[in-house]
Order: C-alpha cells, then structure tokens, then sequence
C-alpha cells in the first residue's frame, strides 16, 4: 500500500499543512487497477487531493468522525461531484459514523435528496469489516467526545496499516494497533496537557505503539502551536522502533 499525507495538522490547518487527510492506495504505485481511499478529508485537504489524482476517482472517503478538522472538506468535494470534473461519475462512496448523511447536508448545503443523489453514505459499526475495493476496512470504536472510528487496514499483499483517528488511550486504539506494520497515531496534546479523554500525547503514542508491537510510528494531528520534537521525543522514549513526524506530502509504502 502507499500512504500520502494531504495534511496533518491537529484541530484546525496549520502554517504548513491542512488539518487531517489521508490518501491510502492499494498498490505502492500509482497504478488505476487499484484501489484508492482518503482517510479522512479535514479543512484544506481537498486541494492537495486534487495534485494527487482526479478526486472522483477515488473508491471511497472514510471518516473517522465529524469533527471539522476530519471532515469539511467533503462539502468540496459536493461543489466538484454535482458541478465540476466529477459530473456524471457517479455517487461517491462515504463511510462514517451514525449523523454522517446529516452533517454532509450542513456542511455542502445540500437537501436529504442532494446528499443521496451525491453520496452513497454507509454507517460504521464498531468491529464490522467493511471491504473497499482492495482494502479490508476494520473499524474500532475510540474514545472522544463525538461518536468516533479508529481503523486497522489490510492491503492486498497482507500489510497492515493502523490509523488512530482522535482519540485517548482505549481498548479500540490497542486493537486496531496490534502487530500493525504502520501505525499512523495522533499525539495532538503536548506532554504538559494531561486532559483525558480527548487525545493522545507523544509518550502516550510511543507506549501505545511499544505494547502493540508495530513496526514504524508516524505521529500526526499535532497541534500548530505545540513543539512537534518533543513529542516526537517523547513517543521515541518509549517506543525503539522508528518514529517520524507526519509532514504534509510525505509518502509512506506499507
């Protein structure tokens, strides 16, 4: 599989990246045989999307869950489906939690009617496999204020790749991590912060990915004011296998 970061930043963009999207494909190249996902499509991801591949060409957007930063952009992608490039193609395939056909409505301004005539919108469920093309989808139930979806992705080679979403430590997050050969964690708190249930930190990410015994750590969802080294310090001072920063454009083969 091949991961690109369209961006990366907690809560909102920040001064060198969008908030939170994700382009999974299923081959390591480029080849249109195979299957192409966005995990998450947060505000001003839609843009570098579009320097990635035509966006109605894209299998499907799965959303961890409804937060701005995780999901404005699909009201872009409304605008190029119904007017643009996209017209024609087809409905785009949206998976996401209960509400997701509700919030589309907000965000696009769109009726009932639109959205179904846009987007064929699927509910997750908690440990329901769902297959897209050549990824097998597991979503995990986490923990955060909103109903909320990490992911444990097999491409079709048997590589796996984790993908927190938001959430603090929980049995979800453990499950989807477990023996995963990229764990693409969020570590939006700085270690001084010590809310629950919200996020994780870079020490929590780190731990997360030594009990689950993955193979590399990529952190991302750092916030824009936080100093991105030391969480990535402090995910190492657990963690003994590779750790990097998320960086918006960085390509990953898994």
């Amino acid at each position: 599989m091949r991961l690109t970061v369209l961006g990366c930043t907690g809560s909102m963009p920040g001064p060198d990246s969008p908030a939170s999207g994700y382009l999974l494909r299923s081959r390591s190249t480029t080849d249109a045989s195979g299957t192409a996902v966005v995990l998450d499509l947060g505000s001003g991801t839609f843009g570098p999307l579009q320097a990635q591949l035509a966006p109605h060409e894209l299998d499907a957007v799965i959303l961890s869950h409804l937060h701005p930063d995780h999901c404005a952009d699909v009201s872009a992608f409304a605008v190029w489906l119904r007017y643009g490039p996209g017209t024609g193609a087809g409905r785009l395939r949206v998976l996401g939690p209960e509400g997701t056909a509700d919030k589309l409505a907000r965000f696009a301004d769109l009726t009932p009617r639109e959205v179904e005539e846009t987007f064929e919108v699927e509910v997750l469920r908690d440990g329901v496999a769902v297959q897209v093309g050549e990824l097998h989808v597991v979503p995990h139930a986490v923990l955060h204020p909103v109903p909320a979806f990490g992911f444990r992705v097999t491409g079709p080679t048997g590589t796996v790749l984790g993908y927190t979403g938001d959430t603090d430590l929980c049995e979800g997050a453990a499950a989807l991590a477990r023996g995963v050969d990229l764990l693409l964690a969020e570590a939006a708190f700085p270690e001084t912060e010590q809310l629950r249930g919200l996020h994780l930190t870079g020490s929590r990410a780190g731990g997360l990915a030594r009990d689950a015994g993955v193979g590399r750590l990529v952190l991302t969802h750092v916030q824009p004011w936080a100093d991105s080294e030391l969480t990535r310090a402090a995910a190492a001072g657990l963690f003994a296998g590779p750790v990097e920063l998320a960086r918006s454009g960085a390509g990953y083969t898994i």
